[in-house]
């Protein structure tokens, strides 16, 4: 079946997003009670989410089977959070401004990019826009 087919392409995704989800709560909680977690938590959680949720975005498109301008630009956006990661995880290497603006180019470049339409627009359902039904100049 087709759908059980989808829903198992994209267990992993949503599985490891909700990991994520989870993480990014404790990463919260880290910053109203620091006390409860020991030194370094804080970058471990953060690092951790920023690169789940990297993967699970990779996942999730691999999943899909975008066209490779799509898959381009989801690759584009996975490696500037796993540099962000690098930043949290690593922040008194000497390389730590560089992993950041590193991410900072990549984020810039990947909105840059949808800006200027590159690549096939999104169809998929999952995507808000998608439903968006446009009539005489007025969204509906």
């Amino acid at each position: 079946m087709v759908l059980g087919l989808d829903r198992a392409r994209r267990s992993f995704p949503v599985l490891l997003g909700a990991l994520t989800l989870a993480a990014v709560a404790g990463l919260l909680v880290c910053d109203v009670l620091p006390g409860l977690f020991p030194a370094r938590s804080h970058d471990l959680l953060a690092a951790f989410s920023l690169t789940a949720i990297a993967v699970a975005y990779l996942a999730y498109q691999a999943a899909q089977r975008p066209p490779i301008l799509e898959l381009v630009k989801a690759i584009l956006l996975a490696t500037a959070f796993l540099f962000w990661a690098a930043n949290q995880l690593w922040p008194g290497l000497p390389q730590a401004t560089e992993f950041n603006d590193v991410a900072i180019a990549l984020f810039v470049l990947d909105l840059f990019l949808v800006i200027v339409g590159w690549g096939p627009a999104a169809t998929d359902s999952s995507f808000v826009e998608a439903g968006r039904v446009v009539k005489a100049d007025k969204q509906f």
